[in-house]
Parts: structure tokens; C-alpha cells; sequence
């Protein structure tokens, strides 16, 4: 009996080694991920390993992990311009490494490539591109800046096994000076501009004023000519008069008595009138 339970024990522990063996002999490599395999004997395998399980020998072999999904790092660099202004940019960089060149990858810069590649290539390329530009370019030529970078960054990238998918300046600083100045250039250009218009408004007020004059002189000129010429225009024109008063008070709610002289309707003088202009005349 004794010896039964013996073997049972042996048995149930051979099974469970047995599964552990097998369970080392595997491993999964998950979504979004790849595997590459180091060996004790021939070092790092240059075979890639796509999702699901996968055999390896145990203890001779075990897997190394690439999340190869997109993942962004966010950089800042202070950077001289061209006209020699200090400015801190920020970039938002999108990258993933290669999974092709995983081997090379491990090899030459291990897991951790980003922290050793990503932050010395984004600089270089930054100060290279800022220091095309000056600090007033970099604001008013943003999008062809940005273009810039990106496209120096995906070809430097590209020698250390990582694409570079998108790169956007996120943040643009100056120096606290160089704000100070740029204000205060734009508060004089503008107190020079509402200089430039009140100058321009006193001349077209000065030139509406020579006009008005000019026409008011005219107008002066005209009646008096037509009064000389013609006595009747001045009844025509008290008839018009007597008109606009007419109507002003018709439309009133108060009553109101008036006569023909309050009415400049008083034509009977039109006859000592027309003698004067006549007398004046000759």
C-alpha cells in the first residue's frame, strides 16, 4: 500500500515537473508587440517574432519584448535664433521603432532606445533648423518650421531603427526681454498709426470745411442772382415756406391760429418788393 502511495507521489510530481518544463518552453508574444531571442550560446537571434505563442529552449533561451504600438515623447530645448535670440520650443514627436531591424536595435541601444536616441537627435535637429530663422520667422512661419524639423527628424531617426511618424511644436517661448521688446514696438507702431490718422483726419476735415464754405458761397451767389434776375422766385419760395409750416402744424395735436403774415403768406407786399428790385436794377 505503501509503496502504491509512493509511486502515486512520484507520479504527481513528475507530472507537475513535466508541466513545468513545458510552460518554460513557451511564451506569448501579445498585440502590438514582437519578440526577438537571445541565446546563451549564439548571443541575439536575428529572427523577429510576430503576435501569439512561440517555442524557445529553457534556460538556453528567453524572449525579448518590443512594444512596437506608436508612443509620443514631448522635448524642450532652448534655442539661439538666427538674429541671436534664446527661444524654448517644445515638440510633441510620434515614433515607433522598426520591427525589421529589432536585432540591430537590441544590440546597438537595448530596450530602452528612446531615452538614448529620441531627446539628442530631436535636439540636434531643432537647433539646426531654428538657427535658420529669425525669432519674428518663427512665429509667422510656424507650419513651414515644423516642416522643417519633421523632415530632419525622420531621416536621422531612420539611421538609429526608428520611424518617426509625426512631429508638432506644441510650445514657443521667448525671453522675457526679447516680450518686452516686441511689446513695446507694437504699442509705438500703433500710437504712430493713430498719429498718422488724426493728421489724416484733420486735412479731410480741413478740406469737407474749404468745400462746405465753397458751396455755402455758391448757394449764396445763386439766390442772390436769382432774386435780382427774377422777383417771383422769392414769392416761390415764401409759398414753399408757408408749406413746410402748414404741415408742421397740421400734424400737431395742439391748435393753432395763425394769419397770413405768420404764414409769410403777406403777398401784398410783393408789389413794393418787386419795385425795389426793379429801382435796384437800374
Amino acid at each position: 500500500m505503501n509503496r502504491v502511495a509512493a509511486l502515486g507521489v512520484t507520479g504527481i510530481a513528475g507530472l507537475a515537473g513535466l508541466g513545468i518544463a513545458a510552460s518554460s518552453c513557451f511564451y506569448t508574444v501579445e498585440g502590438g508587440h514582437r519578440a526577438i531571442i537571445f541565446s546563451r550560446v549564439g548571443g541575439t537571434k536575428d529572427d523577429v517574432f510576430a503576435e501569439g505563442l512561440h517555442f524557445k529552449w529553457p534556460w538556453l533561451q528567453w524572449p525579448i519584448i518590443y512594444d512596437i504600438r506608436e508612443r509620443p515623447r514631448n522635448i524642450s530645448s532652448p534655442t539661439g535664433t538666427k538674429d541671436l535670440q534664446m527661444v524654448n520650443i517644445s515638440l510633441r514627436i510620434l515614433f515607433r521603432p522598426q520591427d525589421r531591424n529589432l536585432p540591430d536595435m537590441f544590440r546597438s541601444y537595448g530596450t530602452d532606445y528612446d531615452e538614448r536616441v529620441i531627446p539628442s537627435v530631436a535636439n540636434e535637429v531643432l537647433k539646426s533648423v531654428v538657427a535658420q530663422f529669425n525669432a519674428s520667422q518663427l512665429i509667422t512661419q510656424r507650419a513651414k518650421v515644423s516642416q522643417l524639423v519633421r523632415h530632419g527628424l525622420v531621416q536621422r531617426s531612420n539611421d538609429f531603427f526608428i520611424d518617426v511618424v509625426d512631429v508638432s511644436i506644441t510650445d514657443l517661448t521667448f525671453s522675457s526681454e526679447y516680450t518686452a521688446a516686441v511689446e513695446a514696438k507694437q504699442v509705438a507702431q500703433q500710437e504712430a498709426q493713430r498719429a498718422t490718422f488724426i493728421v489724416e483726419k484733420a486735412k479731410q476735415d480741413r478740406q469737407q470745411k474749404v468745400v462746405q464754405a465753397e458751396g455755402e458761397a455758391q448757394a449764396a451767389y445763386m439766390l442772390g442772382k436769382a432774386m435780382r434776375d427774377n422777383p417771383g422766385y422769392l414769392k416761390l419760395r415764401r409759398i414753399r415756406a408757408a408749406q413746410h409750416i402748414a404741415k408742421s402744424i397740421s400734424e400737431s395735436r395742439n391748435r393753432t391760429y395763425l394769419d397770413s403774415s405768420a404764414l409769410l403768406l403777406s403777398l401784398t407786399g410783393d408789389a413794393e418788393m418787386a419795385e425795389k428790385v426793379k429801382s435796384s436794377r437800374r
